[in-house]
């Protein structure tokens, strides 16, 4: 009985206690970037399989376990971006399912990159294909849809789903930053949406396993949104190589440093290539490493924050 409560738990104080557990408010992001794995790792797999697509997404895999040894007490909660898995064709889906296995085995949360929606019955089909999926905990959507696009991912009560309300790149402003006619900012707008669409999908912690995605790369706007959305959890990316850094991201927390989770993907699994200290086969020793100063440095940005 008690383990059947466990896993009737919703997304959200999954994640919060697994953030305790580990005090750490970061995600490490699992962006296989082929073009900066190890050129051993691509060459050992190259051996090994005659197959062009086989051997691109062993190695592929074998990068990933790696890193996931190395970050697994440093984090909560992993995020792989599911296009660098597609582009490498079914076989690449293969490694993701694989991934995202070990991942489970190692006791950590799965977040899906994938910025899924449409509408109606597709919407379904994309909640269906993904949430159902029982390694994988949560996922990225795209609300723009309006409510009946996001309905479907929230019918999983023990998944979460993060949907873009301020996102990290630079042209984000072209739209999110147009004003509607009671002067507030579609960001905005998107933001209270989210809000009063998650309010029947709270946890016993008081948040929502409806998220929403906030930038780093704009600390005023996330400041804002964080006194405009009580008890919706970020997610943040842009930290890192997108210019964002500790301090910007404080303000998303609440007064218990919860609330939130900071992404860094490149900074954190070829944090190889930024220092010399680590020679190519110690890469994941140099991802475990950042992965614990980027948890210390953000811990250290909220505390200080909030005073």
């Amino acid at each position: 009985m008690i383990i059947e409560v466990i896993r009737l738990k919703s997304f959200v104080d999954k994640l919060i206690n697994k953030i305790k557990k580990t005090d750490s408010r970061i995600c490490v992001g699992l962006d296989p970037h082929l073009d900066l794995i190890p050129e051993y790792i691509l060459n050992n797999a190259r051996e090994k399989y005659s197959d062009h697509d086989k051997a691109i997404a062993m190695a592929v895999l074998d990068f990933n376990k790696k890193i996931i040894d190395e970050v697994v007490e440093h984090t909560a909660i992993i995020k792989p971006q599911i296009a660098f898995y597609e582009k490498i064709g079914l076989k690449g889906l293969k490694t993701l399912e694989k991934t995202v296995e070990y991942a489970k085995e190692k006791g950590l949360l799965v977040l899906l990159d994938a910025k899924r929606n449409d509408i109606g019955s597709t919407a379904g089909a994309y909640a269906e294909a993904h949430l159902k999926n029982e390694n994988i905990d949560a996922i990225t959507i795209n609300p723009y849809f309006g409510l009946d696009g996001v309905k479907p991912f929230l019918q999983y009560k023990n998944k979460g789903a993060f949907a873009l309300v301020r996102t990290s790149n630079k042209s984000a402003g072209d739209i999110q930053d147009i004003e509607s006619k009671d002067g507030k900012k579609i960001y905005e707008h998107m933001g209270q949406l989210v809000k009063k669409w998650g309010n029947n999908y709270k946890g016993d912690s008081g948040y929502s396993n409806l998220g929403a995605v906030i930038g780093a790369t704009y600390p005023q706007e996330l400041k804002k949104l964080r006194s405009l959305m009580p008890g919706v959890f970020f997610l943040i990316p842009g930290y890192g190589a997108q210019g964002g850094g500790a301090d910007d991201v404080a303000s998303g927390f609440d007064k218990e440093g919860l609330g939130a989770i900071v992404n860094s993907a490149r900074g954190i699994i070829f944090a190889y290539r930024n220092d010399n200290k680590y020679k190519e086969k110690e890469f994941a020793i140099a991802a475990g490493e950042a992965a614990k100063n980027m948890k210390e440095e953000v811990n250290k940005a909220i505390t200080k924050f909030n005073g």
